[in-house]
């Protein structure tokens, strides 16, 4: 759980490896050397180092200082410079082989006479330092004498495969007489051509045990089609469908195994990852060449398919148990990697160029792994080649590489370019299903829904409908609606981050409703009659389920206010849209006699009555506000509401944008409404002002009407100034109608028919002298004071392992009655029976559970606890001496609700024994840290700190048990602060305060 390890190399296969190490619940800090700015951003416990992996001395300075439990090398370079001798010589564990073990690699020559040695299959070769030597044999050969290879390291750039003799000759000269590989190319590799399809096999071995991982192939040429020049590998997919059980045994026997043991057999034994990269040929399958590493770009699609603990793996290589460990991998998943290079690669690379995407990529569930990046205030940048890597994870090859494409697609970088064929070839030799759906889009789920909505539509037709849904256009016969001299009038609307509670609270037929109203209340107000409506749906991944029930609202919504439902549009947008995002948006149409069109500007005078009608809540706008206002205060939507016990936030801000066509159309033909404004984005203050003449204004006393208690704790928690709530929010009035002094009665009397009991006069018409909408005594109307506005305590559930001493500290903070503290505890679950720490809950009459973890997964035990917390309406979690390690998924599930308390000044002691490490370390100021829990080792954002001196004779018991008083008063006010909304975690991971 404290285990540090060192990656060298700043690729993106290192990228790959860091990031997986980093899944170990066994490592506390991955460090990547040289540290390029990109590796950081996979995980919170990955560190970039600044260190020349060049100099084996500096290396190993570093790792005696240090100590980490593992280096695992990337790169060949450093393995043929002898690293993994250096680092074993010293005692310390390195994933790599020795020097002399990496010559497979490293010597074409030694690798092509190892292979004849040992009957490895290759292809037919000669090698040659002589220019003369080596065109004379190419042109008498009695192979196809067109591959010409450097026998040293070239960056994966020294294979030259040529389309003729004189082209190999050409290359001769350019690699043993220009010199164009350096002293890579002093000795070539002249061999044979194979044909069929490349593909590569790598295992893990401990010198005399080998495990096979699933097969991969490359992509090695820069262009579609496999045109242009050799790279280091331009994509990949996992598992290659080429090579069949059968044929991956063989390879492992004749190939992998045969080489492991031929190099011990030559007292070269290879630690490390042993790469083949083979042509499988009409005779079988030959090896090209040997890598001593791991693959790139293969890596970064076969790690996301181990299942196995990678650092276990590279640990039992090292200590020569590799027999006793056996590996899982995904088996029905499939992955696939896109590599995004820079402008002029692989010649030269452009540098400095600005990448943004990267979080969109993310957010449509796919991996990142950076290569040729550099992070500057904030911001990533090329500095390399091939800058990075995306990958998808899906159930089938076709999948895959189509959301890989769309990944990629998302990364936008000046000239860069990348492959938009990887994985294509071998989908159309295998005839493996490519279609619409591998892209994201599923038609038939599509279809199924469209069945769907044409019943729900059909329910909402009127006449002058004139066919179904289905065809590309929509048609109505406004005549046939009953108009003589009609004008048609038009609206369109969404409901904006309205969307985003109702993903949280998982409600989505109200906001269908919402939709309609938004749309058919603004043409309302021009006098016009709704005749039909036309929906948008858009999302990453079609939910039949949820898209019904949107849509049902919308139908529903459609009904209340007589317009039909005649057609829409569903979009399925992978890449765009993360799965479980949707938006929607609708467009309205009504007609209108052109006699009958509002406002009636002309009419409108002085002393001309203002009516009210009452909102059924926030409607669909300010909820960029209202969300901010939630983050910072740490309130859930699923919280009760401090104005009413038995309903949610949710329920409240949920209920739908009000209808007022029924209500309010008869009148707007009875000729008895001068003007209508719809009060939506912009509040009082400025939609009123849209319907009367700008010589006139309007006088309301917010005395006249109810103000919903939701406005009010909007107003209270968010602290909102007066004009910033009208402009805002309704504030109460959905709809606002201007009618003559003679007709109010008329007015008034017809809304109550029509059940608007609570519509009301709440000003009038005056003469314009500053401001259009004068609002008077709103802010004593909204603060009333019959209104409770407190907010409930926040309900916090314990974890505990054992005495709980910190736990006793929050009991005693949280019922002490002085600091009216706004959490309470609620639940104290151990992992263990009978522990002390169930005690002292169980005194003061808190409940307790019990939920063993023995013989449970992790994965398994969360989870239990996890619907444990859910039932007893937890709001906080606390970790309170609670000795288990939290699976990813737990951790956000509760994220920024979850608090920890770790007995050291972080980022310095993370992980066990931290006062073992203070006292080692010899610092004078020890102390402890309330933090939010994260996926990393005492990695979250941090909440409150309190130094503790360390003295000179202090041993570890004493000092621990100074540190604990600091814990006890400490985790109780961090605890406080969050249950108060005095601070939280914002969505960068961020501690922020709100005092």
């Amino acid at each position: 759980m404290s285990e540090t390890v060192l990656v060298l190399g700043n690729g993106s296969r290192e990228h790959a490896l860091a990031w997986k190490l980093s899944t170990s619940p066994k490592i506390a800090k991955v460090f990547v050397a040289p540290g390029n700015g990109g590796t950081a951003a996979a995980s919170t416990i990955i560190s970039n180092l600044d260190l020349d992996i060049k100099n084996n001395e500096k290396v190993l300075q570093w790792c005696n200082e240090h100590k980490p439990s593992l280096v695992v090398v990337g790169p060949e370079d450093p393995l043929n410079n002898g690293i993994a001798n250096t680092l074993s010589s010293a005692g310390i564990p390195c994933f790599g082989p020795s020097k002399e073990a990496a010559q497979i690699e490293c010597s074409k020559a030694f690798a092509k006479d190892f292979m004849l040695r040992h009957k490895i299959p290759t292809a037919e070769y000669k090698s040659f330092t002589d220019s003369k030597e080596a065109k004379k044999f190419v042109k008498n050969a009695d192979f196809k004498a067109l591959v010409v290879k450097a026998s040293g390291l070239a960056a994966g750039k020294g294979v030259i495969v040529a389309n003729d003799t004189n082209e190999v000759c050409e290359q001769i000269d350019l690699m043993l007489e220009q010199k164009v590989f350096g002293e890579a190319g002093n000795t070539i590799i002249i061999e044979e051509l194979l044909e069929g399809p490349e593909v590569s096999v790598l295992a893990f071995t401990d010198g005399t045990t080998i495990r096979v991982m699933p097969p991969a192939q490359d992509h090695k040429r820069a262009y579609d089609g496999d045109r242009g020049p050799n790279t280091g590998g331009m994509g990949a997919y996992c598992p290659c469908p080429l090579i069949d059980a059968a044929l991956l045994k063989l390879i492992e026997t004749d190939v992998l195994q045969r080489a492991v043991d031929g190099l011990r057999r030559e007292g070269k034994p290879f630690v490390g990852t042993i790469y083949a990269g083979l042509m499988l040929t009409r005779r079988g399958p030959k090896v090209l060449e040997f890598n001593c590493r791991f693959g790139d770009p293969e890596t970064q699609s076969i790690l996301p398919l181990l299942e196995s603990d990678l650092f276990d793996i590279f640990l039992s290589c090292i200590n020569g148990n590799l027999a006793n460990n056996p590996i899982s991998w995904k088996q029905e998943l499939v992955s696939c990697g896109v590599v995004i290079a820079s402008a002029g690669y692989p010649a030269s690379a452009t540098k400095g160029q600005l990448i943004e995407g990267l979080d969109d990529v993310l957010k449509a569930g796919l991996m990142v792994f950076h290569g040729g990046t550099v992070l500057k205030e904030g911001k990533h940048y090329t500095a390399g080649g091939r800058v990075l890597s995306v990958v998808a994870i899906e159930k089938d090859l076709p999948s895959a590489a189509a959301k890989a494409q769309c990944g990629a697609k998302l990364v936008k970088i000046e000239k860069s370019f990348y492959r938009t064929d990887i994985a294509k070839k071998v989908i159309e030799q295998l005839n493996l299903k490519f279609d619409y759906k591998s892209s994201g889009v599923d038609i038939e789920a599509g279809n199924a829904l469209v069945d769907k909505i044409k019943k729900m539509a059909k329910t909402t037709n009127r006449p002058g409908v004139i066919g179904a849904i289905g065809g590309f256009g929509a048609l109505f016969d406004v005549y046939a609606a009953g108009y003589s001299n009609p004008l048609l009038v038009s609206g369109t609307d969404g409901v904006g981050t309205k969307l985003k509670v109702a993903l949280e609270c998982k409600v989505y037929d109200t906001v269908g409703i919402d939709l309609v109203a938004m749309c058919v209340n603004d043409i309302l107000a021009q006098g016009a009659e709704p005749l039909f409506f036309l929906d948008y749906f858009a999302c990453g991944k079609l939910d039949i389920d949820i898209a019904t029930e949107v849509i049902a609202g919308i139908s529903r919504g459609c009904k209340q206010s007589h317009c039909a439902l005649i057609g829409g549009e569903t979009a399925e947008m992978p890449g765009m849209y993360s799965k479980e995002d949707f938006d929607i948006a609708g467009f309205s149409v009504g007609a209108v006699e052109r006699d009958s069109v509002l406002p009636k500007l002309e009419n409108i005078e002085e002393n001309d009555i203002v009516i009210g009608l009452p909102s059924s809540g926030v409607h669909s706008n300010g909820f960029s506000l209202i969300r901010k206002i939630f983050d910072s205060k740490g309130i859930n939507f699923n919280d009760k509401t401090p104005f009413d016990k038995h309903i949610t936030f949710g329920e409240v801000l949920l209920t739908p944008t009000k209808l007022y066509v029924n209500c309010l159309l008869p009148l707007i033909k009875m000729g008895y409404i001068t003007a209508l404004s719809h009060i939506t984005g912009g509040g009082l203050l400025e939609n009123i002002p849209r319907v009367i003449p700008k010589h006139l204004a309007v006088e309301l006393d917010a005395k006249n009407w109810k103000i919903p208690p939701i406005f009010q704790w909007i107003r209270r928690e968010g602290n909102i100034e007066e004009k910033e709530m009208l402009r805002t929010f309704n504030c109460g009035l959905g709809m606002i109608c201007i009618v003559k002094q003679n007709l109010e009665g008329v007015v008034l009397n017809a809304l109550k028919i029509r059940n608007e009991m609570d519509a009301c006069i709440i000003g009038k018409v005056v003469k314009r002298s500053h401001d259009p909408v004068i609002v008077n005594n709103f802010s004593s109307s909204i603060s009333s004071s019959n209104i409770i506005l407190k907010q409930p305590k926040k309900r916090v559930a314990v974890l505990i392992s054992g005495s709980g001493t910190n736990l006793q500290a929050l009991i005693d903070f949280t019922l002490a009655k002085t600091n009216n503290s706004s959490a309470e505890i609620a639940l104290v679950i151990s992992n263990i029976p009978d522990v002390e720490g169930l005690k002292r809950a169980e005194r003061v009459g808190i409940p307790t559970l019990v939920i063993p973890h023995k013989g449970l997964k992790r994965a398994e035990f969360d989870k239990l606890v996890h619907q444990e917390l859910v039932k007893a309406e937890i709001d906080i979690v606390c970790l309170a001496g609670f000795m288990r390690i939290l699976s990813d998924e737990f951790v956000e599930s509760w994220k920024g609700r979850m608090l920890n308390v770790h007995p050291a000044l972080l980022p310095s002691f993370k992980g066990m024994h931290s006062h073992k490490q203070a006292l080692e370390a010899g610092v004078r100021i020890h102390g402890c840290t309330v933090h939010f829990v994260d996926n990393g080792v005492d990695t979250g954002a941090i909440i409150l700190q309190e130094a503790v001196p360390v003295f000179m004779n202090d041993t570890e018991e004493s000092l621990q048990e100074r540190v604990k008083l600091s814990e006890h008063k400490i985790f109780p006010q961090a605890l406080e602060y969050l249950a108060s909304g005095k601070v939280y975690l914002d969505s960068n991971g961020k501690t922020v305060w709100n005092l």
